[in-house]
């Protein structure tokens, strides 16, 4: 308003042209100058107010003296409207109340708010000062003319305002003052040593000074531009600024927003380099209106890209106690800058310069000023590269930033995914970061420029231990010096997807200093192009874009925690962070949707009646048997499935749940009582099954629910419905399909996909609820380090009421590979000739399959197979032995159970490469946790954890962790604690995280007060008898004297056992261990249940029957 009325003076008369625009540029130039002379003169005694009072009694102070300025310039201006001196004295007061000010209002925002918020913070306060400003501006001119002759009017509205600011300040939360003493000079001294021992002060307050140097040039060149270029009128002369304003706080708001919890100063530069496009644009083209204002727009976003986050650093990095020294301090040397600005402006107006060459020679220095300012901190440009990555290509989200210090040193232990690990954790943390990196990258010619720029710490591994301890004494020193530094204790890049053993490097850093050690995971990267997933790097397209990654710091733990103890701390982020993946997955059937959309010409399937089943054919097949089912399953939330491993089983179990419904694949080994005991638990009402296979495995069908025959069904699908179902699979997004399915109301990731009950090997069968996002993560962790390529052909034998038989059903369609199913798992010829004609890669059964398929399928027809996976029961190392010598394969085991959805842990082929060799199985153990999953062991009795190499109670913790049981609260809250599902297994961990299973706690018996393991038993009988089949099962039943007794079954001759038991005291077995010769029992068969394990309820039951019959005999 004091500028309009100055220029008003000065340019009454003058007609327009170069003579109006140079008296313009002098009169704005000296309001300007009139309001930054005080700014320049006080703002250190601002600081010295600010911190030696509580900046709420600071501010609401400088708010009194605010509305008396604001009632002096309407007097000023009721006493003399042409303006004069008055006003130029109440301009100058308010020069002097912002000094004042600044450092209170800025220094108070870090004592309110905390620090992940502080640049979102700052974003709000600078757009709302900035709504401000542009209110102001855009309100100025319109005053002035609206008031006529009544000019003090428009003070006077200003002076209201005011007193609504001072209610305002009244609200503002006290603090405490940040010291006691001190005056104009401590103010300076102190600032001065606060900014000497901070490099990022060092370089912010340098980098303010020029930017509002700048700013001051061309703002007061814009009110100018308006008035001589645009031929504005008072009214309207003040929107160029006003558009200047708006898109400084949109700019603000922006800042917040990719900020998010930290102070990104990688944001500056491409504010620089906005600016100095938009002032070219300005100066070069000399836009009409439109045009003038856009750029404008974009100026002032680019404006707060730069001085947002210089502000925040500011706050930031200032002591605490010297915040409002430093501040005000910053405040006199930017006011100094503003000043010179302002002298340049009118300066080059008086030589000559006409308002666009002055935008051109602003646009210059401002280039000059981001090259020197990136040749100062390369590092700032690095950051600006993580900026445009993570809110672009990638989605970054940060979980528990505040785990890093703002200041001192630390020392970051991440796993390691991908080549860009190091970029993310830049990306993650508003500190600079040390990442200590193999002197190979780092001298590396197209990588040395790079790796300079971020400062790294070379380590040469071939280099020998006193070069290499020569690299770990910089990290050491890096952290003295109080910097954050990065070391990635696995060595190398992931090759397997599992988390590689922890070499002791970072022990070596930490020795002896006190500094927090900070537990890091990065999660999803696995999948990214800069990941080793499909077997290569760079060489495949994206999975999506923008594509999501977590980044997750841990709490810090002790310099001197040993590394198994912080690789768990890294495992257990990854657990906390799979869970966090739910709000991103899509339920079973959409997934289903989107993975055969992607392949629709791939080979998806087969059986002994469909030899090939397309991706496209396979999902139609799902839509149409959905759409026929649907009034079968109208109003029923369970669904009842009895089919084999077949092309219809799986499609009718895709279909269940495109219907919204819960599928329950019932066991058809246990009878026509177990069928009724589950169809009751379920309440079920229907049952989906096959007279073909109800015939030919002569089932007896339970009474009650009613049976829909699949032949029957087959029937009713006709060219139409076949049209419809090609229309909808082909064309229609997922929500019509599902409607068009009978899905009323969309499933979510927290809908049970099915009921599986428990094998009921040692005890009745439970029904086990689990989730889609128990399975979804389940199979995300299996795919993660099994590696199922798209040419990957499975072999589908175990039944879908097996939870591993389910599980893989979606690991092979969501990974695009095939699977070729056959319904009994014991056809050996069949399935032999299955894996010649397939091709077969990848072969899941259990070891008591295995040893049928090593005595009777040849070489040559298994000579295609890459995996062997075993689980359900223990791998015996003789068959490992056995079937590898046969076959040339290792057969590797996991281990899971029915309530993880199923897999836990398993065994996955290492990788061996030039250099490079990463173990991922280890023999006589069930293989590392999955990713996503947690385990410990713990004391049986007192739950306590155990240390490595310690045999204990298994517990497992993650997102794959079952609902609960059917109908029973009572066992769920007994197999759940805290969260952690009770195994019931006895197993140890070692410190490299692979995890042996000694055996379940119901197999130990309890023998004159030892527990004697029967597995143990078992394999001392399995070595004595030498044979790879299974010939023994031991088993437990009471004894009055000893507590219990051991029972052997065996299908040996009872010839042969005299001579196995002498050779077990001869093999070292302890005497308690030894079974008593008369509780050797011969059986025709070892009690099997139908998916392979042994049944262990029928073991005990068949010892305690015979033994007394034999003692009543």
């Amino acid at each position: 308003m004091v500028a309009l009325l100055a220029i008003r003076q000065a340019t009454a008369g003058i007609a327009p042209g170069p003579e109006l625009e140079t008296a313009a540029q002098t009169q704005t130039a000296l309001t300007y100058i009139i309001f930054t002379l005080p700014l320049v003169l006080l703002s250190l005694i601002g600081g010295t107010l600010a911190d030696r009072l509580s900046k709420r009694t600071v501010i609401i102070a400088i708010k009194v003296v605010e509305v008396l300025l604001m009632s002096a310039g309407t007097i000023a201006l009721w006493l003399n409207p042409a303006g004069g001196i008055l006003p130029l004295i109440v301009l100058c007061g308010m020069g002097a109340h912002s000094a004042l000010f600044g450092p209170s209002k800025y220094g108070i925002l870090p004592e309110l708010i905390p620090h992940e918020r502080l640049a979102s913070g700052n974003g709000l306060l600078e757009m709302w000062t900035f709504a401000a400003i542009l209110a102001g501006t855009a309100a100025g001119g319109f005053l002035l003319q609206t008031a006529g002759d009544q000019l003090w009017m428009a003070p006077l509205t200003l002076a209201a305002l005011s007193v609504a600011g001072l209610v305002a300040a009244v609200t503002v939360p006290h603090v405490s003052p940040a010291r006691a003493t001190g005056g104009v000079g401590s103010t300076i001294r102190v600032a001065w040593a606060a900014i000497q021992t901070e490099r990022l002060l060092r370089l912010a307050i340098p980098g303010e000074i020029f930017f509002w140097t700048i700013a001051s040039l061309f703002a007061q060149n814009i009110l100018v531009y308006a008035k001589a270029v645009l031929h504005l009128s008072d009214a309207m002369s003040g929107l160029p600024l006003t558009l200047l304003s708006i898109g400084i706080g949109v700019g603000a708001m922006l800042v917040g927003r990719l900020s998010r919890n930290r102070i990104e100063y990688g944001l500056i530069p491409l504010g620089a380099i906005g600016a100095s496009i938009a002032l070219s644009l300005l100066g070069a083209l000399t836009p009409q209106l439109v045009g003038t204002f856009l750029v404008l727009g974009l100026l002032g976003v680019c404006c707060s890209f730069i001085f947002v986050p210089l502000n925040a650093i500011l706050q930031w990095r200032s002591p605490p106690d010297r915040r409002g020294a430093v501040i005000s301090f910053s405040n006199t040397c930017v006011f100094t800058g503003i000043l010179l600005g302002s002298f340049a402006g009118g300066s080059l107006a008086n030589v000559g310069f006409s308002t666009s060459s002055i935008f051109l020679v602003t646009a210059g220095v401002t280039i000059v000023g981001t090259l020197w300012a990136l040749r100062l901190m390369p590092d700032v440009f690095l950051r600006l590269l993580f900026v445009i990555l993570t809110n672009t290509l990638y989605r970054l989200r940060i979980v528990g930033q505040q785990h890093v210090p703002q200041s001192g040193g630390a020392l970051l232990v991440p796993n390691h995914m991908s080549f860009v690990d190091g970029f993310l954790l830049m990306a993650s943390v508003d500190r600079p970061i040390r990442f200590v990196v193999d002197a190979a990258y780092a001298t590396y010619p197209l990588f040395k420029w790079l790796m300079t720029a971020m400062k790294v710490i070379p380590i040469a591994s071939g280099g020998g231990p006193r070069i290499i301890l020569r690299a770990l004494r910089s990290a050491g020193q890096a952290l003295d010096d109080g910097e954050i530094v990065c070391i990635f204790p696995e060595g190398q890049i992931t090759r397997t997807g599992t988390l590689l053993p922890f070499r002791r490097g970072f022990e070596r850093i930490v020795k002896g200093r006190q500094v927090p050690v900070i537990p890091t995971h990065l999660d999803r990267v696995w999948g990214s192009i800069f990941s080793f997933e499909g077997g290569r790097f760079f060489r495949k397209w994206p999975e999506r874009i923008p594509y999501p990654l977590t980044v997750s710091f841990g709490t810090p733990v002790p310099s001197d925690t040993p590394a198994y103890k912080l690789r768990d701390a890294v495992r257990t982020l990854g657990e906390e962070a799979w869970r966090l993946r739910k709000s991103g997955r899509r339920p079973l059937h959409r997934e289903f949707i989107h993975a055969m959309r992607r392949h629709p010409f791939r080979f998806a399937m087969a059986d002994h009646s469909r030899p090939h089943v397309s991706s496209l054919q396979a999902l139609i097949g799902s839509i149409a048997l959905a759409r026929v089912l649907r009034p079968q399953w109208e109003d029923q939330r369970h669904v009842g499935i009895l089919l084999p491993p077949t092309v219809a089983g799986a499609l009718v179990n895709v279909a269940a749940p495109l219907c919204g419904k819960t599928s329950v694949n019932l066991n058809y080994t246990v009878g026509k009582s177990g069928l009724e005991a589950a169809v009751r638990l379920a309440d079920l009402r229907t049952i989906v099954t096959s007279r073909v296979f109800v015939r030919k495995a002569k089932l007896e069908l339970p009474d009650g629910p009613s049976i829909v025959w699949l032949e029957d069904v087959a029937r009713t699908i006709g060219t139409g419905q076949k049209l419809i179902a090609s229309l909808l699979a082909l064309c229609a997004p997922a929500r019509l399909i599902e409607r068009a399915c009978g899905q009323h109301i969309p499933l979510t990731m927290d809908d049970l996909a099915t009921i599986i009950f428990s094998s009921g090997s040692t005890g009745e069968p439970k029904g086990v609820m689990l989730s889609h996002f128990n399975i979804d993560a389940n199979e995300q962790g299996a795919s993660q380090v099994l590696h199922l390529y798209q040419a990957e052909r499975v072999l589908g034998t175990l039944p879908f009421f097996h939870s591993f038989g389910y599980l893989v059903f979606w690991l092979v369609m969501f990974n695009n590979a095939g699977i070729i199913f056959h319904p009994s798992p014991l056809d050996i010829a069949a399935i032999g000739e299955l894996v010649r004609r397939y091709r077969i890669t990848f072969l899941v059964t259990t070891p008591t399959f295995l040893q049928l398929y090593q005595r009777r399928c040849t070489p040559e027809q298994f000579s295609s197979l890459r995996v062997v996976l075993t689980g359900a029961e223990k791998l015996p190392a003789r068959l490992v032995q056995a079937f590898e010598d046969r076959f040339g394969i290792e057969p590797i085991e996991g281990y899971g159970v029915t309530e993880c959805a199923p897999v836990i842990a398993v065994n996955c082929p290492d990788f061996r490469a030039a250099g490079y060799y990463q173990p991922a199985s280890r023999r006589g153990t069930v293989g590392q946790p999955l990713p996503g999953v947690s385990v410990k062991i713990v004391d049986p009795d007192s739950f306590a954890s155990l240390p490595p190499d310690t045999p204990g109670m298994l517990l497992v913790g993650g997102p794959n962790v079952m609902k609960g049981y059917l109908g029973r609260e009572d066992l769920t809250a007994n197999a759940l604690r805290d969260g952690w599902y009770i195994t019931g297994d006895i197993a140890m961990l070692d410190e490299d995280g692979f995890l042996t299973i000694t055996d379940r706690l119901s197999r130990f018996s309890k023998i004159g007060g030892e527990m004697v393991p029967h597995g143990r038993v078992e394999e001392a009988l399995q070595h004595a008898a030498d044979t790879d089949m299974q010939v023994f099962a031991v088993t437990g039943i009471p004894d009055e004297k000893k507590g219990e007794q051991l029972v052997v079954l065996h299908t040996l001759d009872e010839s042969k056992i005299p001579d196995i038991v002498s050779k077990l005291t001869a093999n070292g077995l302890p005497n308690l261990y030894i079974p008593s010769r008369a509780n050797f029992i011969k059986v025709d068969a070892l009690p099997v249940l139908g998916t392979g394990k042994m049944d262990l309820r029928s073991l005990k039951r068949i010892a305690m029957e015979r033994l007394r019959g034999s003692a009543e005999s």
